[in-house]
């Protein structure tokens, strides 16, 4: 008699979901070990195109992938096996929640969608997240956050005794799983949900884990050149760097995929990866998103090919971020290399606007705690605090309403930013935002790297001014 299947849940059927999480499933599969199903659906009503693509072709989408020599692979990805589609309520995913075959619940909402401040408590500003911890359960409406979504899937699962399992952040957030887990927690206890709160402190786990992969929002042009290449129209297909890497830790209540086989990084503690993984990985690609932007350009191999971008970049790392690092189990000083190199690669057309989102997220999360740690040791941080100076100078063209596209950004309080760009002097009034340095706002010594920081991003941009004058 066959083994009964089990199943991999996952909230969010995003480009990095599909060419990162599904994608180490689908290997684990091809080697023949198939004892474990993934399905997925969304908590919002987007994506409505893609999603009924993938519908349409059973879970089924074509991927992508450029090396840094620009080598391209098409690979037909099969590890979505059921599509749950979006409906008010989020009925299809709590029936899946609520089957004992379901042992993994994952999800990937982005940094900027756990609301957690810097004592990572809720911050009920947002108005989501306060319209979730107000909802009546027994009302139709569907939770928006993946708190408010969460705790119907496991109240659903507690009711129908479908035992534990383990609930597996995919995002870039520092100790993920651990503060996940909290906000998670405070939010049950929120709502008055006291069983709730007692089932999922004994029957659920929440490992830490780091993600690594870029996957720019999918274009027109790699559908089409995955028709060329493939035949196949698809309208699910998406691209991806050739660079992938998962690190876990193994901490799993109800059993796991063999991720191991296929080369995820089981751990002890995910910690000497996660840091150097947002501290280097991470904050570089927001420097040179907003630095490209301020600069004119598109896409993020175009800030790699400028020098001053790249010496921005490469003078953080070196001078800051690395040292903050050490001691390190990793060669920090390659790891630079790699990411620059994987920066560079002109076949991933990243654009700007994507990395540079999300910046009040991003700053506390990538960014500051190189600053705090400097500091702490009386170490200078002239090349950490030009990112948050570009990141002001960025914000401020938002205000004026002179950025080059969009700017999407869950965490900010768009009336607290205006004020910030608008007031008589910026730099003190963005060092101010508690939301941003935590106990470091206002300290004298991040208000002078600022300011000093803020001369070389002003002469950055008067060199632009001359370009342009010339040409």
């Amino acid at each position: 008699m066959e083994e009964p299947r089990l199943r991999q849940l996952h909230l969010g059927l995003g480009s990095f979901h599909r060419a990162h999480q599904a994608v180490y499933l689908h290997l684990l599969q091809q080697l023949g070990d198939r004892r474990w199903t993934l399905a997925a659906g969304n908590l919002r009503p987007d994506m409505a195109e893609t999603v009924a693509a993938l519908e349409a072709q059973q879970g089924a989408y074509t991927l992508e992938t450029v090396s840094p020599r620009g080598d391209r692979r098409y690979e037909r990805i099969t590890a979505i096996e059921q599509v749950v589609p979006w409906q008010p309520g989020h009925a299809g995913l709590i029936a899946l929640a609520a089957d004992p075959a379901t042992r993994i619940i994952s999800f990937t909402v982005t940094e900027a969608g756990y609301y957690l401040d810097a004592h990572d408590r809720l911050d009920t500003r947002f108005a989501d997240l306060a319209a979730d911890l107000d909802a009546d359960p027994s009302q139709p409406g569907g939770a928006t956050t993946i708190y408010g979504a969460l705790e119907r899937l496991l109240e659903a699962r507690l009711h129908a005794n479908a035992g534990p399992l383990t609930l597996l952040n995919c995002d870039n957030l520092r100790h993920n799983g651990r503060r996940f887990r909290r906000g998670l927690l405070e939010f049950i206890l929120r709502r008055g949900n006291q069983p709730l709160h007692a089932w999922v402190l004994q029957h659920t786990r929440c490992p830490n884990g780091m993600v690594d992969r870029i996957t720019p929002r999918p274009t027109p042009e790699v559908r089409e050149r995955v028709r060329q290449a493939t035949g196949r129209d698809d309208p699910a297909a998406l691209m991806g760097e050739s660079f992938i890497q998962w690190v876990i830790e193994e901490d799993f209540i109800a059993g796991r995929p063999a991720w191991e086989k296929i080369g995820v990084q089981m751990v002890e503690s995910v910690q000497p990866y996660e840091e150097a993984k947002l501290r280097l990985l991470n904050a570089t690609h927001s420097c040179i998103a907003w630095a490209g932007t301020l600069r004119g350009l598109q896409f993020i191999h175009e800030g790699l090919a400028d020098a001053q971008i790249r010496a921005f970049a490469h003078a953080y790392a070196t001078d800051d971020a690395i040292p903050a690092l050490q001691p390190s189990p990793i060669d920090l000083a390659a790891y630079r290399d790699t990411v620059l190199e994987r920066f560079s690669n002109p076949a991933i057309v990243d654009t700007n606007q994507r990395v540079a989102m999300d910046g009040f997220s991003k700053l506390p999360g990538f960014i500051a705690p190189t600053i705090h740690e400097r500091l702490a040791h009386g170490r200078p941080i002239a090349g950490v605090a030009v990112l948050p100076a570009l990141f002001l100078a960025y914000l401020e063209r938002w205000h004026r309403g002179t950025l080059p596209h969009a700017y999407q950004d869950q965490a900010m309080d768009e009336a607290e930013a205006h004020a910030v760009c608008a007031s008589a002097d910026p730099v003190a009034a963005f060092a101010a935002q508690r939301l941003l340095w935590g106990p470091l706002a206002g300290d004298a010594r991040l208000v002078a790297a600022l300011r000093a920081a803020r001369e070389r991003v002003e002469a950055f941009a008067a060199t632009l001014a001359e370009i342009a004058l010339r040409s």
